[in-house]
């Protein structure tokens, strides 16, 4: 099973993979957490490049193109290996990012951001996708607050830094895309305290492996 967490800066997507991790392991479930970018060594390497604030001038086509080699790296390395393997991968960022952020946010032609994701990914599609939402602001004072803690205001604050109208239409674009694809992408209230978000997130793993004919008991 294939599970992505997606949402706005400081929307709390790795605290909620974290905790719904623990809990599926706690369940006796083999489970992959990864992220990206950042989740092979490529990514490791790209990483810095695209997130660090002190990067200037990066094209937002070179931007897509680094965001794009991470996954197709990614997939192949990491992703197909642990499902093919029978692993749940949990993994903090995937295709949906690159059409809030890049579409959405940046302006590119969703359409082609589409057919390009399909070809760095090999087709692979997310089982279940759990957006984490919430008003920019909030996001973005999270986010604000958890780098000066961590350390990270410039290494990891390049998007941070965009615009509050940039982060509006990121969010909106993630709205768009759960009201597109409500069977696969569930919308989760990132407000909420974590072990609420926790439980709605489990909520939405058991509905889908209920349509699927599945269950959460190993």
């Amino acid at each position: 099973m294939f599970i992505t967490f997606e949402g706005i800066e400081g929307s709390g997507k790795s605290t909620s993979l974290t905790l719904l991790a623990q809990e599926l392991e706690r369940r006796g479930f083999d489970v992959l957490r990864t992220r990206e970018p950042g989740g092979c060594g490529l990514g490791r390497a790209i990483r810095p490049i695209l997130l660090d604030a002190r990067t200037r001038c990066l094209n937002m086509r070179a931007e897509l193109y680094l965001f794009l080699a991470d996954r197709a790296q990614h997939v192949a390395e990491v992703i197909r290996p642990a499902l093919e393997a029978g692993q749940i991968v949990l993994c903090d960022r995937y295709t949906d990012s690159t059409l809030a952020y890049q579409g959405y946010g940046r302006g590119l032609d969703p359409e082609k951001l589409r057919r390009i994701n399909e070809m760095a990914t090999g087709g692979l599609v997310p089982d279940l996708t759990l957006l984490m939402d919430l008003p920019v602001g909030l996001g973005l004072e999270r986010a604000g607050l958890r780098n000066q803690r961590q350390g990270t205001v410039l290494s990891e604050g390049r998007f941070d830094a965009e615009s509050m109208d940039f982060h509006e239409r990121v969010r909106q674009g993630y709205l768009a895309l759960a009201e597109e694809e409500p069977q696969r992408i569930a919308c989760i209230n990132a407000e909420q305290r974590p072990e609420d978000v926790l439980m709605q997130s489990l909520s939405a793993v058991e509905d889908y492996l209920g349509r699927s004919g599945l269950s959460l008991r190993p």
